[in-house]
């Protein structure tokens, strides 16, 4: 096994580029494949493509993704979130440890908040390597930074999965379907009980929690390890009004912030409270409540406005590239290719194996579509067509995609960008290792598809 990593890793180091080409030869990729494989023309795809990148409900999308991480990142510099990473930093004695441990907490908060997740197990992933350089700890640093990737593998079961929250929301099926007749066969929406809470989800995202960080312990074992060095550590500032004046210091007051923090979580929780079913846990209740824990966490408006400023570089690559794979998504959509894709596992399945085909398909979509919101846009109401002719519980087939689309973000590293930043890794460096998790999840998802 440890060969085939090394392996891997070497072409990867040798070939692979940044993110934003691998996001630009994906473009020419589908467009090429659009012309050859369907009877659309060259301008007719060109215009597609153009229109996909600035699609208005798509430029939303992304601007509630973007406020996910920035938010999550935001959170994961306060204090409170600082001194759980050091309790955690202090039990990393050995490289086997520190991969299982920042697995396990990194995917744990994905669970929570895909954004708070993936920063989270970044910068954990950083103190780790940190710790090791004090304490002078040999570690394997592309597997730790690896394992605080590994989140990424679970976050659309978790509470802030794109495809189930959209689901939840009232009439969002009307959104995206225009057959009459296939919305007269499925309800109004789906609340979170039909599948993050569903008992197959639970099982999924528990073997995952628990299964994972294992093979990170094991991989660790064996690996080759060095001491590192660490400079420019991650450090919060502090911020004195002592030389303020006047209404300069309400920045700087910590009642005056945690008051407007509490404020709008408890406009958040009153929203929950109205609500009947979980179908009120959307994108913008989420971002909400990071918004009012970031403020009330971090206790002063300057110190949270500070994390913004850091929190948005991290976001600096998902701006430049969502557009890109919206122009992907529309050239997919308008040459009829995801329909082809789609098609050709509707034709070879029945109501046993169709969950499973759903799941390769968007696991081979979210290589050009690396968003699962974006991907349920235009592949869901082909599944629930599909799940209704066939006859397949269509919570069933959502939860197959979530599990497609969460599986190849191990070989996609569109959404490493972050954590790459924060810990100066490159996508070569931890596609070895996220690969080898990818596999793993792969029998996870089919035997649970399968047996549940």
């Amino acid at each position: 096994m440890l060969k085939l990593i090394n392996g891997v890793a070497l072409i990867f180091r040798r070939t692979l580029p940044s993110p934003f080409s691998i996001a630009i030869i994906l473009t020419f990729t589908t467009i090429f494949l659009a012309l050859i494989l369907t009877e659309s023309n060259f301008i007719t795809i060109l215009n597609s493509w153009e229109e996909g990148l600035w699609n208005p409900k798509l430029m939303t999308f992304t601007t509630q993704m973007i406020l996910m991480l920035v938010l999550g990142y935001v959170i994961g510099l306060t204090p409170f979130a600082n001194n759980i990473i050091s309790k955690i930093t202090g039990l990393c004695s050995s490289n086997s440890r520190s991969a299982a441990l920042v697995s396990f907490f990194s995917i744990l908060v994905s669970l929570l908040n895909w954004g708070l997740g993936l920063i989270f197990g970044a910068i954990l992933a950083r103190k780790v390597a940190e710790h090791a350089c004090e304490n002078k700890v040999q570690i394997n640093y592309p597997l730790i930074g690896a394992a605080g990737y590994s989140g990424l593998m679970a976050w659309h079961g978790g509470l802030s999965g794109s495809a189930p929250l959209k689901i939840a929301e009232k009439n969002h099926f009307k959104d995206i379907i225009s057959d009459e007749n296939l919305l007269s066969k499925i309800p109004e929406n789906l609340d979170l009980s039909y599948t993050i809470f569903s008992p197959m989800n639970i099982i999924v995202c528990s073997t995952l929690l628990f299964i994972i960080p294992l093979t990170f312990y094991l991989i660790g074992k064996r690996v080759k390890t060095k001491e590192i060095f660490i400079k420019n550590k991650l450090k919060k500032k502090k911020f004195s009004s002592n030389n303020l004046i006047g209404a300069e210091k309400i920045d700087f007051n910590r009642i005056f912030g945690q008051i407007i923090g509490l404020f709008i979580l408890i406009v958040a929780i009153n929203k929950g409270i109205k609500a009947s079913s979980l179908s009120f846990i959307d994108p913008n209740f989420i971002n909400l409540t990071l918004l009012g824990l970031a403020i009330f966490l971090h206790k002063q408006i300057i110190s949270f406005l500070e994390a913004v400023k850091e929190g948005i570089q991290n976001a600096a690559g998902i701006l430049i590239q969502f557009p890109l794979y919206f122009g992907i998504m529309a050239v997919l959509k308008d040459s009829g290719l995801i329909e082809m894709i789609s098609d050709l596992f509707v034709q070879i399945s029945n109501e046993n194996t169709f969950p499973i085909y759903t799941m390769f398909s968007a696991g081979l979509v979210n290589i050009f579509v690396p968003s699962g919101g974006g991907q349920w846009m235009i592949q869901g109401p082909m599944i629930l067509q599909a799940s209704i002719e066939i006859g397949v519980p269509i919570q069933k087939s959502i939860m197959a995609l979530t599990y497609g689309d969460q599986l190849t973000n191990m070989m996609q590293p569109f959404w490493a960008l972050p954590l790459l930043y924060i810990t100066n890794l490159k996508a070569k460096d931890i596609l070895p290792y996220t690969l080898l998790i990818m596999i793993l999840g792969f029998f996870i998802f089919l035997i649970c598809l399968i047996l549940i």
